[in-house]
Formats: structure tokens, C-alpha cells, sequence
């Protein structure tokens, strides 16, 4: 009997030893900083799309996803297309997952890179470097980004697409949705990120909202999944129908799946959208890796349920 024990003992000890320990990943507001201060910065004159500086912000993303060992999700990171006779290009990173039975299914982690390049002047600057907009929701899907290729636990892939031309009328999401869909990649849903570099300061009971929030259960599930009421509805984003605003919307019209965004900003508590005053100094990064850091386990979680959680509301 003493044998037995003694066996069965050493079998757990070697068990429990060769388990895979996932390795602990934070987000912290430094590295949020340092991204979109380059992103954001005068040297990328705007991120105008078909501009040198886009150019220098893909080779950024490009640079990063290299160093944390994300593949490309086509030959190259890039996914080019034209603007008449402009060269444009979106930023696509990919993590295969883990689950033989779930990897076929692919979540869309997106925010656009590009920005306005140029606004109006005030007191001699022209130069809109988009910090909020949206070098802060590119600076999320970097981080991500970062942290699932740390932890490889994601049972359905996952992709990491950086749009250009988002200013220009929604035309690399539009573009890279109607190629997946002519491809039929299995899609699962697509989560959006747009400026999440500022809070609400209005007192509502959630920290960023969820476009078209009544049309599928993603922010109820992801408030389920955090054990908070990490999200919810804007009645001012539904004014302005920010939904079909942002680069959820041509995968939405695409698929017909849960394709929404997730914004602290709806336009009611920041100043400077499209101005030349939307600079890092406006932003809060210690905010901004909060938000992060809490929204990560809902995605974790949606990349890893054996069953489809996220789904349509019956249209009415």
C-alpha cells in the first residue's frame, strides 16, 4: 500500500511539474506611452495614408508584432490595396490557435493607424498628429497583440488587423472585409478599438462604451466575462451613429456577426476630434492601460469557449 502511495505521489509531482506554467502579462502605462508617442508623434507628419508617415507608422506595428513572434497573416504583415492611384496598405498580424476543433474560427482584433494629416491651423500648427484618434486604440491592439503571443493560450485564432484609410471613408477595413469574406475565413466576431485614450468624466456607471450595443450580447458578455460592468451603452454614440463610423461596420455588413467597437469617447468628452490639439499631452495613459488590462480576460475568454457565446439579437 505504502508503494502505491508513494507511486501515485510521484506520478502528481511529475504531473503538476510538466503542466505549462502561462506566463503573467501586464500592460503597463509606460509601454502604452511609448507607442503612441511615436505613433503620434510631428515626425509621422499625420499618418495621412499613402504618406511617408504611414509608411513609418507600419513599419512601427510591423516591428512590433516581430519582436513579440506574431506572423503575418498574409506573405508579408501587409495587405495592400489602392485609393485611385495611391498605394495603401493594412497591418495584419495572426496567431494560429491552439485547439484543433476551435482554430479554424478567427477573432478580429482591429483599430485604424491612419489619421487626418493636416487640419486647421491654430496658432501656427497644421500638423494633427491623432493621438486619441487613434493612435491610442492602435497602441491597444499592439498591446494585445503582446500579450497573446505571450501567454499562447488561445484556443481560436486570432487576428490583428491595423487598418489605413479609416479617415478616408472606412476603405482598409472595407477592403480587407470583403477579402476575408471572399476567402470564407470562419469568422467568430470582430472587436474594434477606437479612442479609448481619455475616460468619461460625466459620472456614468461604465468605463467605455460598446457601439451598436443592442444589436448583439458582446457587451453583456464581456461584462460577464470580467465580473464588471466594464462597458455599456451612449445614448450620444447612437445620436451619432458611431457604429457605422468606425471599421467594425464593413465586417459587420460583410458577415452579419457581432462586429463592434469599443470607444471611451463618443465625442461628448473630448475637445479636439479631428483638431490639431489631439495630442498625447490630452491623453491619460494610466487610464488607458487600465481599460487594457481589464478588457484582455473578455477576449481571452471569447478566444477560448468551446461553444459560439457571442451572437446577433433576433431582429425585431
Amino acid at each position: 500500500m505504502k508503494h502505491i502511495l508513494s507511486l501515485a505521489l510521484l506520478l502528481l509531482i511529475v504531473s503538476c511539474k510538466s503542466e505549462p506554467k502561462l506566463k503573467a502579462i501586464t500592460i503597463t502605462s509606460d509601454e502604452v506611452k511609448a507607442a503612441v508617442t511615436y505613433l503620434a508623434s510631428d515626425e509621422l507628419n499625420g499618418r495621412r495614408a499613402g504618406s511617408e508617415g504611414i509608411e513609418k507608422a507600419a513599419s512601427y506595428i510591423e516591428s512590433q508584432f516581430k519582436s513579440f513572434g506574431v506572423k503575418p497573416y498574409y506573405d508579408t504583415y501587409r495587405d495592400h490595396f489602392k485609393i485611385d492611384s495611391l498605394d495603401a496598405f493594412n497591418v495584419i498580424g495572426f496567431i494560429e490557435g491552439t485547439d484543433d476543433a476551435l482554430k479554424d474560427e478567427v477573432i478580429i482584433i482591429g483599430a485604424h493607424y491612419d489619421h487626418i494629416g493636416k487640419g486647421k491651423t491654430v496658432e501656427g500648427d497644421s500638423l494633427a498628429n491623432g493621438a486619441n484618434d487613434n493612435a491610442a486604440g492602435t497602441s491597444a491592439v499592439i498591446a494585445m497583440a503582446k500579450y497573446f503571443a505571450a501567454r499562447q493560450n488561445n484556443k481560436r485564432s486570432m487576428m490583428f488587423a491595423l487598418f489605413s484609410a479609416e479617415e478616408m471613408g472606412l476603405l482598409g477595413s472595407k477592403h480587407l472585409a470583403e477579402r476575408l469574406k471572399s476567402e470564407n475565413l470562419n469568422l467568430y466576431t470582430m472587436v474594434n478599438f477606437e479612442m479609448v485614450g481619455v475616460p468619461f468624466n460625466d459620472g456614468r456607471d461604465y468605463e467605455a462604451l460598446v457601439t451598436g450595443y443592442e444589436l448583439s450580447n458582446m457587451a453583456d458578455k464581456i461584462n460577464e466575462y470580467t465580473g464588471s460592468n466594464l462597458v455599456g451603452a451612449s445614448d450620444v454614440a447612437k445620436k451619432y451613429q458611431l457604429f457605422k463610423r468606425s471599421d467594425n461596420y464593413p465586417f459587420y455588413q460583410q458577415f452579419n456577426l457581432p462586429c463592434q467597437t469599443i470607444s471611451s469617447c463618443d465625442l461628448s468628452n473630448f475637445d479636439y476630434y479631428h483638431h490639431v490639439d489631439d495630442e498625447i499631452s490630452e491623453l491619460d495613459f494610466d487610464f488607458m492601460a487600465s481599460l487594457i488590462n481589464k478588457t484582455i480576460p473578455a477576449i481571452e475568454e471569447m478566444s477560448n469557449t468551446r461553444t459560439k457565446e457571442i451572437v446577433m439579437y433576433d431582429a425585431e
